[in-house]
């Protein structure tokens, strides 16, 4: 397990002899001896970053594009680990205080949403089949912690380039034995042009931004041993992509209760959470020339919901035996509503209706065992029970001839089934600083709502949903070595997975033409359907260090990490078109280093790099992203112990970093340089 530390004005300090770790803090149930079997991250939350950059420093960790919550669409935005790309929907888990995070339509996150200032840490564990966390972890698990401030109050602003604004507020109390916590964001920018220079037309403007997020969260003891955490939280979230008629909307609210016990013989948690999404989104279709656009596909509203509960208990059962019991429940419903087959004045001439819900039932048991002074063994099982429910299409004329008339009225048939997950592992003590672990696991994740019932567009390319879709099931295994020193951690890894029934974007044709499910294509344009491939296979190697350079300079630490994944589709049953092709938007390469410089009392310096390598925009790897150097940069004064000053720079050469192609060759770039300055109060 590696740890890297970021440090920051505010937070705590390591001494200078010792490694640099992020100091954890668990808002749950402590984490087992188990836990040291599997390969992990920790890194500490920089309040200077959005939370959605910091995890990019993770090599591996990607999201399904490489622009970021400014440019692009947020339905783009799932995340994943280890080569399972493919789609935009979320392969790994994300989690904060226990609750999951993915949109409970699209299974993509919501970033602007999330203040860095009220999180203490993350915890990245690669790898899928965690049994305690329920399905959709087939790739890892990513874990937010928030933080425990005390009494404080602390505001930030900066102000950047393209008359960028981003602001933070952070609110604490002590009440009697609680804390209360409140924390606020907001976010907006006059934005860039998407388009590289030299491709622009008429129609290419700046792609404006304006988001903003409210979280407030109480901890309490009820008894001398159980604590009560309430969470709850809303974001709003306006973008446009650089043209008309793209812009959207995505408006969420989510709220959390749980109760844990850490201290008694029978430790047990217990949380119940609901999510609250709504999203609309508008898909332009511009001319070759990119001097004219019009409106091709508008879904105007997209609400879902997502319930869930989940329970454990941990029962005393040994010094040198841990036991997990628990189980847990999730159900989402979503549906959206459209209206395509636009006409030059901006009418529409038809309307669709489409979605259903899902619901997964499941229970666990997992246990770890200290077998020897210098051995861990760990195992555990899930099995869970699913549903597709009450899945419908409807589409209906808008205007003449017949304007109501239905068109289509689906109504698919119900289906449910039982999955298993199951993982186990050792961590051998080789000798002191140095641990021999190694991981085989079985997950599974359910094709989501939008997967399943949404179909969209990029540009001039449609993609069709499919509600037959099967769940994906992934297996692998892992060897790694970690090394740890008073002044140095240091991890490698081996990994091998495959993804059976992988969801992907598989191109079925080339416009012009009608097709099922999306309508009308242009020329330029291409014809793509969901669909189960028969797997993704993907093996590779992860590195991660950190070093405690303090000996040398008072503060200073070094961090580097490197990822390569070989991923390769197995498409030979109904897709052998891309058979033997890299799954779209996975890189082979990925590499992020460090340096920072900070002193107890903000003042400091970094400077960060990372590196994405080639990877392909389809899925028939024809159309290619180039790689990417990109290079940041911080420098900050505390001119008092309340005020600090700071300037930064995101993407200091400018780097090209290659977003997205389009069939006819059309290129996206994802943030360019852009620089800030700020200042950070601490009134009490």
């Amino acid at each position: 397990m590696a740890a890297i530390s970021v440090p920051a004005w505010g937070q705590e300090q390591v001494d200078g002899d010792e490694a640099p770790v992020a100091a954890i803090i668990v808002s749950g149930l402590p984490v087992t001896r188990g836990d040291d079997v599997y390969s992990a991250t920790e890194i500490a939350i920089d309040p200077s970053r959005t939370v959605e950059n910091a995890l990019r420093d993770v090599p591996g960790l990607q999201q399904f594009r490489r622009s970021d919550a400014r440019s692009a669409n947020p339905t783009s935005q799932g995340i994943t680990l280890r080569g399972l790309g493919g789609n935009a929907s979320s392969r790994a888990l994300l989690v904060l205080d226990g609750v999951p995070q993915a949109d409970p339509f699209g299974g993509w996150v919501a970033w602007p949403g999330y203040d860095a200032l009220a999180l203490k840490s993350a915890r990245i564990t690669r790898g899928g089949g965690s049994v305690t966390d329920g399905q959709g972890a087939i790739s890892g698990t990513i874990e937010l912690f928030s933080d425990t401030v005390g009494d404080r109050i602390e505001l930030g602003a900066a102000y950047g380039s393209r008359n960028s604004v981003d602001t933070d507020l952070l609110f604490g109390r002590e009440l009697g034995q609680g804390q209360l916590t409140i924390s606020a964001n907001y976010a907006r920018g006059d934005g860039f042009i998407p388009i590289i220079e030299g491709q622009r037309g008429t129609v290419d403007r700046p792609a404006e931004y304006e988001q903003a997020g409210l979280a407030v969260r109480f901890v309490a003891p009820l008894t001398d041993n159980v604590e009560l955490q309430s969470n709850v939280r809303a974001f709003t979230d306006d973008r446009e992509r650089g043209f008309a008629f793209s812009e959207n909307h995505n408006d969420g609210a989510d709220a959390s209760i749980r109760l844990v016990d850490r201290t008694s013989d029978w430790q047990w948690s217990a949380l119940a959470y609901v999510q609250i999404r709504n999203f609309d989104v508008s898909f332009g279709g511009v001319a070759d020339d990119r001097n004219s656009v019009n409106r091709v596909f508008e879904q105007y509203s997209v609400p879902s919901t997502g319930l869930g509960a989940r329970f454990e208990v941990r029962p005393p059962v040994g010094d040198n035996v841990e036991l997990r019991i628990g189980g847990d429940w999730r159900r989402t419903e979503g549906t959206t509503n459209e209206n395509f087959f636009f006409l030059d004045d901006d009418t529409p001439q038809r309307s669709r209706r489409a979605g259903g819900s899902t619901a997964t039932y499941g229970g666990f048991v997992e246990a770890s065992l200290q077998a020897s002074d210098t051995l861990v063994l760990t195992g555990g099982g899930r099995v869970d029970f699913w549903s597709i429910d009450d899945g419908f299409r409807k589409e209906i004329e808008l205007i003449n001839p017949f304007p109501g008339s239905v068109r289509t009225d689906e109504m698919f048939a119900n289906r449910s089934d039982t999955e298993f997950t199951g993982r186990g592992g050792f961590a051998y003590d080789l000798s002191g600083p140095l641990t021999f672990r190694g991981a085989a696991y079985l997950g599974w994740r359910l094709p989501t709502l939008n997967e399943l019932f949404r179909p969209f567009r990029v540009g001039s390319d449609a993609t069709a949903a499919n509600e037959l879709l099967e769940p994906e099931r992934v297996k692998g295994a892992e060897l790694g070595l970690d090394w740890e020193s008073g002044i140095a951690t240091f991890g490698i890894t081996a990994f091998y997975n495959q993804l059976d029934n992988a969801v992907a974007n598989v191109t079925l044709a080339s416009g012009p033409g009608v097709f099922p499910g999306v309508g009308f294509v242009a020329s330029d344009g291409t014809y793509s359907q969901r669909q189960n491939l028969d797997a993704i296979k993907s093996k590779g190697i992860e590195i991660d260090a950190a070093f405690n350079l303090g000996e040398l300079v008072d503060g200073l630490t070094l961090r580097a990490a490197y990822a390569y994944v070989d991923a390769e589709v197995d498409g030979s049953g109904d897709a052998p078109a891309v058979d033997g092709f890299r799954p779209a938007q996975v890189p082979r390469h990925n590499a992020s280093g460090s340096l920072v410089w900070e002193k107890e009392d903000g003042t400091g310096a970094s400077l960060s790099a990372r590196y994405a390598g080639q990877q392909f925009e389809d899925d028939v790897n024809i159309l290619s992203l180039a790689d990417a150097l990109t290079i940041d940069g911080r420098m900050a004064l505390a001119v008092t112990d309340r005020l600090l000053v700071e300037t930064r720079v995101e993407n200091l050469l400018d780097a090209r970093v290659e977003a997205a192609v389009s069939s006819n060759g059309i290129i996206e770039r994802a943030f360019p340089r852009t620089f800030w300055v700020g200042l950070r109060v601490k009134i009490e």
